[in-house]
């Protein structure tokens, strides 16, 4: 925790990955949930900065983004005939900066993020996650082939619509203008509504590829 000493908060980081990496060993399929990654990177910044390193990127160290993925890094498969460890690291960003120094290594560290912001939860909608901004470069190879072009097609609808919010907001916009953006228009609040789960609402992903799939279908009216 953040009343810990700098050295204890950057070796727990160390102590769960070894403790992860023993049961992986073991051929056990591991989660590794680790918050904050944040939190580690100022540590190690707090001990760079004893020892005389320059402060580079917004005040941190140059060791902290060569002890970024040495710990990051240890996560994923083992050797053949092993498990594996899932690793999920929160990262939280100043001022909603999400190009700030940690993010942005962490970003081209790990297989995927997933982009929380401050504005959608504001609005009420929860899990307030950023479709647009989350990406995961394994997730067309865990998704049903036969799922893809409805993902991709719900992703395409959210971005036209995020294009032409401004000016769709302002009455800028002229139905009938663009096919694409009417869509986008229709669908917008239906997929906003898709996307919204209560804390107790539970939905398999194949159900959740159902519905996805019917709302694009709805004719428009």
């Amino acid at each position: 925790t953040s009343d810990e000493s700098v050295l204890m908060r950057r070796q727990a980081a160390y102590l769960a990955m070894t403790v992860a990496e023993h049961f992986r060993d073991e051929g056990s399929n591991v989660l590794c949930m680790m918050d904050s990654v944040t939190r580690f990177a100022m540590a190690q910044r707090e001990i760079g900065l004893s020892v005389g390193e320059p402060p580079t990127s917004k005040g941190y160290t140059p060791t902290v983004f060569t002890e970024l993925p040495r710990l990051l890094e240890r996560a994923g498969p083992g050797k053949t005939g092993d498990g594996s460890i899932t690793g999920l690291f929160t990262v939280l960003v100043e001022g909603d900066n999400h190009n700030e120094p940690v993010a942005d290594a962490v970003r081209g560290i790990l297989d995927g993020h997933v982009v929380m912001e401050r504005a959608i939860a504001e609005r009420g909608r929860y899990p307030a996650i950023n479709v647009l901004k989350s990406v995961s470069r394994t997730m067309p190879r865990c998704v049903p082939p036969e799922q893809l072009p409805v993902l991709r097609k719900a992703r395409q609808l959210l971005s036209t619509y995020t294009d032409m919010e401004e000016l769709i907001r302002l009455g800028a916009y002229r139905k009938g203008s663009d096919p694409t953006v009417d869509e986008a228009i229709h669908r917008f609040t239906l997929i906003d509504d898709f996307l919204n789960q209560g804390k107790d609402e539970a939905t398999s992903l194949s159900d959740g590829y159902f519905q996805l799939a019917n709302l694009l279908e709805m004719t428009q009216g």
